[in-house]
């Protein structure tokens, strides 16, 4: 075995016949305790938010969507559509053509996105298991809208008699003023057949219609679309499916995936969990300065042995390794123990849900093997260094030598 490995072995496990150096190091060891489950316990609470913030993007969004490189709308030959159709990769397609509207309900009104869908929509996204109140009945008289448009236009499910107005303006080109108003915009009165609940911004966001309707009110034509989403077929490949989509379609359109359609919430998600790690990296920091002297103190407490060890033969350099070891050895169990205790808590959340967001909503969080991984490389690379800075205390005139 290893000179220095042994040595601080033994020092790791004996007391000190000063009871003041154990208490130092009992407390050392329980810093880096409370500091690497800390640590775990909010990585995990970020993993478990971002999770949870993305779960509203699964059940809306496609696996990857087509959409046009320039402006809002392209169109689709049926030639294209068949190619589409052949692709391996692609288990189902969705077409859906999108834009701004005025919606108006006794008075009260709401700027909203209609989006016109086929009805292959709901098994590319499964977004019909986002209703709230009703059911998905999109046709010829009915949408489904989010929970925030229904509350602020005060309208209900199936009202017939004072059904929702929906308002889009006519494309073309010149001034408004030579137009009567009337002319300006296409109107259509639409009944609330399903309501839909997923997140703020979203519920107040889109009106889900039938595309034939969608397409007559904009004055498109029946082959121009604002994408086209698609679901994968199992075990096929994101980046040779994209590949075979843009030889489709060409380079009048973009394939994007999930990450690239939220591509602002993925970044704030990512910016928040990198800042809080770097605050907490920093705390372990700080805490570590008590390995710095604890691993002091001992070497002075330790101060006769090692001469004595020196006299025997030992050189300087292995002395330093005693001690720097014994510092790997305790910021290494230290943040093993730590990461244990967080990985329990984390467990128990998951399984018991006691820390509650809302009586009936647990606060999200999410075991990930990486951040053990994180958390254990943090404590060990702080403790290395800190244990390199106190070691160099153990110099020849601390053991005597000439």
């Amino acid at each position: 075995m290893n000179f220095s490995l042994y040595i601080a072995k033994r020092y790791l496990r004996s007391k000190s016949s000063q009871n003041a150096v154990n208490i130092i190091n009992f407390i050392t060891f329980l810093v880096i305790v409370i500091g690497a489950a800390a640590l775990f316990i909010v990585l995990s609470g970020f993993a478990g938010l971002k999770d949870f913030s993305l779960s509203f993007t699964t059940s809306f969004d496609p696996e990857l969507k087509v959409v046009p490189a320039q402006g809002k709308f392209f169109t689709i030959s049926p030639a294209q559509e068949q190619q589409l159709s052949g692709l391996g990769g692609v288990a189902s397609f969705a077409k859906e053509i999108e834009e701004k509207v005025y919606l108006e309900h006794r008075g009260k009104n709401h700027i909203a996105y209609l989006k016109g869908v086929d009805s292959n929509f709901v098994a590319v996204t499964g977004v019909d298991s986002t209703l709230y109140l009703g059911d998905w009945t999109i046709n010829e008289q009915q949408v489904v809208a989010g929970i925030g448009i229904t509350n602020i236009l005060g309208v209900t499910l199936n009202q017939f008699r004072s059904p929702l107005q929906i308002y889009a303006f006519k494309p073309g080109k010149g001034s408004i003023s030579q137009q009567g108003v009337a002319s300006l915009y296409n109107q259509k009165p639409m009944v609330i057949g399903g309501v839909y609940a997923i997140e703020a911004d979203l519920d107040n966001k889109y009106v889900f219609g039938s595309l034939p309707l969608v397409q007559a009110l904009l004055e498109k034509e029946a082959h121009q679309f604002s994408a086209i989403n698609i679901k994968m077929a199992p075990g096929a490949s994101e980046s040779q499916l994209r590949e075979a989509l843009q030889k489709v379609f060409g380079p009048s359109v973009t394939v994007k995936n999930r990450q690239e359609l939220n591509s602002t919430l993925y970044k704030m998600l990512n910016t928040e969990n990198l800042a809080t790690y770097l605050i907490f990296t920093l705390v372990l920091i700080i805490a570590l300065f008590n390995v710095v002297g604890a691993i002091i103190i001992m070497i002075l407490d330790k101060q006769l042995n090692l001469k004595t060890l020196y006299s025997f033969g030992a050189t300087i350099k292995e002395l330093r390794n005693i001690f720097f070891l014994q510092g790997l050895l305790v910021t290494g169990l230290g943040g093993a123990l730590g990461v244990l205790l967080g990985s329990l808590l984390i467990w128990s959340q998951i399984a018991f849900g006691w820390l509650k967001i809302t009586p009936s909503l647990a606060y999200p969080v999410a075991f990930k093997p990486v951040n053990v991984l994180i958390v254990l490389a943090t404590i060990l690379v702080l403790g290395a260094l800190a244990s390199k800075i106190a070691s160099g205390r153990v110099n020849n005139a601390l053991v005597g030598a000439a």
